[in-house]
């Protein structure tokens, strides 16, 4: 859970402007909140609670990398255990939202070192390790996953290779059925060839006969 709000003012000269942004916070324009607290660190750069609550304001608008800056800053500079506390759950929420679960586990032991009597943030603190370790569990799991996946390619290509070569010996299977008929079609044609010869040598020993026959009539 995230701890934001409006917290002690001290700034006399930016107490105006820090309220009116926690008005507008709480009615969830968080825009608008965030112009007033810029105005007020405008007039004071070292306002930790300007700092703090802009960074509210920018972490409820999804801008996390300006809001981590803005709560880092309040962490610096504010001298507060229990704010400073605040400042560094905070930093732990956002760093554990984006799954960088080693910089929000340093946040939170931070804000514990400065209120160790937070339960919500020791309890964060343990989900958070938690997430961590099934986080380096999966990356391990994965190149696991990897050298099995490198195996089963080889495997694959082998199989591939298999089976073009069957290919191959099917695709020269046809050439072979080929030749056979080829030599089929010229036996045919020679016989063919033979036969027609001999008609016409049995036609012309026939014709010298009958020439002869002619001849002598």
């Amino acid at each position: 859970m995230m701890l934001c709000g409006s917290l002690e003012l001290a700034a006399q000269s930016d107490r105006q402007l820090i309220r009116q942004g926690n008005k507008l916070y709480h009615q969830q324009n968080f825009a608008k909140a965030e112009v007033e607290y810029q105005k007020a660190l405008a007039k004071n750069p070292r306002n930790t609670q300007a700092m703090y609550n802009l960074g509210c304001a920018l972490m409820q608008q999804q801008k996390d990398s300006a809001a981590v800056q803005q709560l880092e800053n309040a962490g610096k500079t504010e001298t507060s255990k229990l704010r400073k506390a605040m400042v560094y759950h905070n930093i732990g929420v956002i760093c554990q939202k984006h799954q960088m679960y080693g910089e929000a586990i340093d946040a939170y032991k931070e804000s514990l070192r400065n209120n160790p009597s937070d339960n919500e943030t020791r309890y964060n603190l343990e989900l958070c390790k938690r997430q961590q370790k099934k986080q380096n569990q999966n990356k391990n799991d994965g190149g696991q996953n990897d050298d099995k996946n490198q195996q089963d390619k080889k495997e694959d290509k082998k199989q591939n290779n298999d089976k073009d070569k069957n290919k191959d010996q099917q695709k020269q299977q046809p050439k072979e059925q080929m030749s056979k008929e080829n030599a089929e079609q010229l036996l045919n044609a020679a016989m063919q060839e033979e036969k027609a010869t001999q008609q016409r040598l049995k036609k012309a020993m026939q014709h010298p006969q009958k020439r002869q026959l002619q001849k002598n009539w």
